[in-house]
C-alpha cells in the first residue's frame, strides 16, 4: 500500500492554527492524505487532551488531529511543509525537522516578510521552496483555541520554477479542504503587495501603540503610515515591481474593513513584552533602502525607537 501524501503544518499559532485546523478536519479520515500538527508546550498538551478549537464567524469547531508533535521521529518524512512559524524561529524550527526534510520535500512558508523563501532555499538548497502570504485576522487566545474574527481569508501561493503538478495537486488539497488559495502565476508581485500592506502597518501601530481604527481616526497618523508606505513604495519600484496610482488609497480602505481594535501582530507582541518580528517588518526595510539607495528616514526611526523599546 503506498504512503499517505503527509501535510506537515509548523507552529499551530493564529495562521498554523486555521490552516491545520481546516486541513486536520478535512483529512484525519483519508487514506489518502494526512495532515500533522508540529507544536510544542502548552498549546500541543491542550490539543492532545482536547483537539483544536477553531472559532470563526461562521462556526466553532473542535478538531482532533492524527498526530500532533514536535519530535522528528514521530512525524516521519514531510511531503509538504506549511511553515507558520514567526520569522525569528523560522531557523531553527525548519533545521530541527532535518530528519523529516527531504529532497522530495515541498517547503511553503507563509511568513511574514519578504526574503523567507530565500532563507529557506539556503538551508535546504534540494527541497523545492515556494512562496506564499496569506490574510487572515486571527489570534491564538489560549493553548489549543484560535479565534478567527475576520472574513476574507486568502492565501496566496506559487513559484517560479516549481513543479506545475505538485502546484495545482496542492491547489486541489486546499479547495477540498475548504481554504480559500489563490495558485498565483504573479506570485512575487502578491508577496510584495502583502508586504506593502503589513510592514507599514505592523511599524505604525508598534511605533503608536495604537489599533488600526485608532490610527485611522486622527489624520496625523494616517500621515505617518502613508509615508512609510511611500518610502516602502519607491524601494518595490527600485525592485521592478510596480503598482497602479491608486494604490495607497486601496490599501487604506482594507485598513478600514477590517474589525474594530484590529492590530498587527508585532504590536501585540510588543504590548506582551515577546520577541518580535521588527527585524523582518522593519529593520529589513531599512537593510532594502540602503541596498538600492532609497532614502527611509521614518522607517530608520522608528526602528532605532522600537529596538529602543525591545530593550526596555
Amino acid at each position: 500500500m503506498p504512503s499517505k501524501f503527509k501535510i506537515a503544518i509548523l507552529g499551530i499559532g493564529a495562521v498554523g492554527g486555521y490552516y491545520g485546523g481546516k486541513l486536520a478536519a478535512k483529512y484525519s479520515a483519508s487514506d489518502e492524505l494526512e495532515a500533522v500538527l508540529i507544536a510544542r508546550g502548552e498549546n500541543a498538551q491542550a490539543i492532545e487532551s482536547n483537539g483544536l478549537k477553531l472559532i470563526t464567524p461562521e462556526d466553532e469547531q473542535i478538531i482532533h488531529p492524527t498526530l500532533v508533535s514536535n519530535e522528528p521521529e514521530r512525524i516521519g518524512p514531510i511531503d509538504l511543509l506549511l511553515c507558520c512559524v514567526k520569522s525569528y524561529d523560522r531557523d531553527s524550527s525548519l533545521l530541527r525537522l532535518a530528519p523529516c526534510i527531504t529532497d522530495s520535500t515541498i517547503i511553503l512558508p507563509v511568513i511574514n516578510g519578504i526574503d523567507n523563501s530565500e532563507k529557506i532555499r539556503q538551508l535546504y538548497p534540494h527541497s523545492e521552496v515556494w512562496e506564499g502570504c496569506v490574510y487572515i485576522v486571527s489570534r491564538l487566545i489560549a493553548p489549543g483555541v484560535v479565534h478567527v474574527t475576520g472574513k476574507n481569508i486568502l492565501i496566496h501561493f506559487g513559484s517560479e520554477n516549481g513543479s506545475k503538478q505538485q502546484l495545482e495537486r496542492v491547489h486541489a488539497l486546499f479547495k477540498s479542504a475548504t481554504i480559500n488559495a489563490n495558485l498565483a502565476s504573479d506570485i512575487k508581485q502578491r508577496m510584495w503587495e502583502k508586504f506593502l500592506f503589513v510592514s507599514p502597518f505592523a511599524t505604525v501601530t508598534s511605533y503608536l501603540d495604537l489599533s488600526i481604527s485608532e490610527i485611522l481616526s486622527n489624520p496625523q497618523h494616517v500621515k505617518l503610515f502613508v509615508t512609510l508606505l511611500e518610502e516602502l513604495l519607491a524601494i518595490t519600484n527600485a525592485n521592478g515591481i510596480s503598482f497602479p496610482a491608486d494604490f495607497t488609497q486601496n490599501i487604506l480602505e482594507r485598513m478600514k474593513a477590517l474589525p474594530p481594535g484590529t492590530t498587527s501582530s508585532m504590536h501585540t507582541d510588543f504590548q506582551k513584552g515577546k520577541q518580535t518580528e521588527l527585524q523582518s517588518l522593519t529593520g529589513h526595510v531599512v537593510q532594502l533602502g540602503k541596498e538600492c539607495n532609497i532614502p527611509t528616514p521614518y522607517y530608520t526611526m522608528m526602528l532605532h525607537s522600537l529596538k529602543e523599546k525591545s530593550k526596555g
